[in-house]
């Protein structure tokens, strides 16, 4: 297994804590993510960064030898073509650091992503959501 990375409090402080090669790569996926959705609310979620809007939409990680983007499980089916090269999971993409990232199709996967969230209706999946949704601007 890796190395246990201590919980980062943001994610400038998560990217800083990788080797310069993979942070090149996990700024240009945080640029590239914030541009695509910038109205999301970005935070660590999981120990990783993570973007919502209307529930979550795409998260990326480091690891020693990738880079994986979580998308969600149903988004890795629509891109499976694209994805053939590439290492995948239930719910993850990962790209081998090294090699080109493919950052339209993180860009085309976002917009996928967020427009599912957008066709449904949020509905907070915890109590805890409906307190913190309900106290805003109180």
């Amino acid at each position: 297994m890796g190395e246990k990375r201590p919980a980062a409090a943001s994610v400038d402080e998560y990217i800083a804590s990788f080797p310069e090669e993979t942070q090149a790569e996990l700024i240009k996926i945080r640029a590239l993510i914030r541009e695509t959705l910038p109205e999301a609310e970005e935070r660590i979620s999981y120990g990783i960064p993570g973007y919502y809007q209307n529930g979550q939409v795409i998260f990326f990680a480091g690891f020693a030898r990738h880079i994986s983007v979580y998308p969600a499980p149903d988004s890795v089916e629509e891109f499976k073509e694209d994805l053939d090269k590439y290492q995948k999971g239930k719910g993850t993409f990962q790209f081998p650091l090294g090699q080109p990232i493919p950052y339209d199709l993180i860009r085309r996967t976002a917009e996928y992503r967020l427009a599912q969230n957008l066709s449904k209706k949020k509905t907070p999946r915890r109590k805890q959501d409906e307190d913190r949704e309900g106290s805003v601007g109180q």
